[in-house]
């Protein structure tokens, strides 16, 4: 019994994880991708279900005389290195995974080709365009193919929903939240964020699945292409950061408990419906994401208030934050080469260093205090052209302010480290894949960063009456 249960469960996963229901969700979204016409031997290779999202050194299922299904993930298990990226993910077809093809005369015949097919076979309204993939990859500089979007608004929609979890968003989100709601929900979401990405970009890193394989997946984002996808970290911020949001401010603040939950689920749906349009995970990664990020807050959601106390007062916190947060980050740093994941995973890391530090120093000098328990639960006030006024010009001013910190930290420690490690600073793309290089540009810039948001830029709206 337990057995047959074990083999159902591992046909279910392997069933969520083949590229095609991606690629069939992504169709039902009107999005086509501008891939040459194939023959019909391709085709029936490429029906054969996929367990692991690679078109090369496919994983194999071999039934044996019980009945069971063997995988064999050796291949899977294999890193992509920038050099031979082109030919790991090269498919039968001669296609690159997302990558841009020669623009020769026959592929944009091809191209014509896939277009027509593509509106003879659509039944949607609405005006279409040929898009590129959003942003190229930052490993391998690939900007990606070309592809046709039917429905604009579900592109417009799912494309909020992924910058739900880019850096753009959290250098928002998190000041926002610090500046204009609560300092207290604000410290604390930093810490389940970083725990999240931690935990999620290592998982990553250990497991090593490749994305989905395109074709026949349509890869309308690049940026994250090079990346290993099992679990999907954006589907885990995605709902750790509302649902933890939620948690935290229900009965602090005063609001309808529907309101709260439906915002969180609404969100966190989003987030993770966007992964599967985007072409960057399969659903068995999206579930992943999901219950991981649920396990995670279930463990440590309980412990926040007591972190976040000891943070701030404890008589050794600057130490073990430094000591905590650099080492987690040398620990992501060894456990494979150099990918956007292993900076992502820094930069998280020290950008909850930074904002601890700040808060300790806030603490100790008796800046921003949090609001005495006998004012709970908080009310919100009424919202007028003066509030409203006053919180855009403290984010106007305050991100403005992070932004030029972030470039300015940028254009002095990238250098700076190049030149102490040793590394010929010409190639930025290649300088940052020195895990000396990576580790301590990331660290320098986003702890300023941090630090400046949660300690200095207040005191610039003091000064500047915006308090």
């Amino acid at each position: 019994m337990a057995t047959d249960l074990i083999k159902g469960f591992v046909r279910l996963c392997l069933n969520l994880q083949d590229p095609h229901h991606v690629a069939r969700f992504q169709k039902l979204c009107g999005v086509r991708g501008t891939f040459p016409r194939k023959s019909a031997r391709t085709e029936e290779k490429e029906l054969e279900p996929s367990p692991n999202g690679s078109c090369v050194k496919q994983c194999t299922l071999e039934s044996t005389d019980d009945g069971s299904v063997e995988q064999n993930t050796s291949d899977l298990r294999q890193r992509k290195h920038t050099s031979e990226t082109s030919k790991q993910e090269e498919c039968s077809n001669g296609l690159l995974n997302g990558a841009a093809m020669p623009e020769t005369a026959e592929h944009g015949k091809q191209n014509t080709q896939s277009e027509s097919n593509s509106n003879a076979d659509s039944e949607q309204g609405g005006s279409k365009g040929i898009v590129k993939p959003l942003r190229k990859n930052s490993l391998t500089g690939d900007v990606g193919q070309e592809f046709i979007i039917e429905n604009k608004f579900l592109f417009c929609l799912f494309t909020f929903g992924t910058e739900l979890g880019n850096e753009m968003f959290f250098i928002v989100f998190f000041p926002f939240l610090m500046w204009n709601v609560d300092a207290y929900v604000s410290r604390q979401i930093i810490v389940v964020w970083v725990l999240v990405l931690f935990l999620g970009q290592s998982t990553k890193d250990l497991i090593r699945w490749t994305r989905p394989a395109s074709p026949p997946v349509v890869k309308v984002e690049m940026f994250y292409n090079s990346e290993y996808s099992m679990p999907s970290t954006h589907a885990m911020t995605g709902t750790a950061l509302p649902f933890s949001l939620f948690m935290l401010t229900y009965g602090r603040w005063q609001y309808p408990f529907l309101f709260g939950l439906s915002l969180a689920v609404c969100w966190s749906f989003l987030v993770c419906i966007s992964r599967i349009y985007m072409g960057m995970h399969s659903v068995l990664e999206v579930i992943t994401g999901f219950l991981y990020s649920v396990l995670i807050l279930a463990v440590f959601q309980p412990l926040l208030d007591s972190i976040d106390q000891y943070y701030l007062a404890g008589s050794n916190a600057a130490l073990v934050i430094v000591a905590l947060h650099v080492g987690l980050g040398l620990l992501a740093f060894s456990l494979d080469t150099w990918s956007t994941s292993r900076g992502d995973t820094a930069q998280a890391l020290s950008t909850g260093a930074g904002a601890a530090l700040a808060s300790h120093l806030n603490h100790q000098l008796g800046l921003q205090p949090d609001p005495p328990l006998s004012q709970l639960p908080l009310v919100m006030s009424a919202v007028d052209g003066a509030l409203l006024g006053r919180s855009l010009a403290r984010l106007l001013v305050g991100v403005a302010v992070l932004l030029v910190t972030r470039a300015a930290m940028k254009a002095l420690t990238i250098p700076l480290a190049c030149r102490v490690f040793g590394v010929p600073p010409g190639d930025v793309r290649r300088a940052r894949q020195n895990a000396a290089v990576e580790l301590s540009y990331r660290y320098l810039v986003y702890g300023t960063v941090a630090f400046s948001c949660v300690f200095l830029v207040p005191l610039l709206f003091d000064y500047l009456s915006l308090s």
